[in-house]
């Protein structure tokens, strides 16, 4: 269980990183745009800014996942020092359990909040906000998933801190 939970965990984040570094780089080609219609052509484009906006949203939304992956979100590893060595585990586990339940609410009613910007639209699209609102959720349902797989690959143990009075 722990072998499929490490490579669908890999295969996923694989995917994640691979769609914020394409939001990434049409951020820095929409920043780019909107530069070089202010200071150059002065086109007046009124949608560079929005965009960019909400390619950040998107990006940063998803790269929590990618954290999660990694164990590279904020970890209370000062906390868990706090703790003797047989009990860390637990700490951690639990830990786990708490994040993955602050996610799936996220995801539930963030859901809800997605289904409100149906009604509401980006003036200079003319879209409605329903997909951009959306990164809320999909992000929160797909940390939910990294979180549930990291939880089974590591079982706690990931997180390997050394003793009292020994270096890290």
């Amino acid at each position: 269980m722990q072998a499929w939970a490490r490579l669908t965990s890999a295969r996923i984040n694989t995917a994640i990183e691979t769609l914020v570094a394409v939001l990434m780089l049409l951020l820095v080609l929409d920043v780019w745009l909107g530069v070089v219609d202010r200071y150059y052509f002065r086109w007046q484009l009124p949608w560079p800014e929005v965009m960019a906006r909400y390619l950040m949203i998107w990006a940063a939304m998803l790269a929590i996942s990618c954290g999660i992956a990694r164990r590279e979100h904020i970890g209370l590893t000062a906390f868990l020092h706090m703790w003797p060595a047989p009990i860390r585990r637990l700490v951690l586990i639990l830990m786990d359990v708490l994040a993955l339940a602050l996610f799936l609410y996220v995801t539930w009613y963030g859901i809800a909040f997605a289904q409100s910007g149906a009604t509401r639209h980006a003036m200079i699209f003319d879209l409605s906000l329903e997909p951009f609102y959306a990164a809320i959720p999909v992000s929160a349902a797909i940390a939910s998933v990294q979180l549930f797989l990291v939880l089974l690959r590591d079982l706690g143990t990931h997180l390997e801190l050394p003793a009292e009075g020994e270096a890290a």
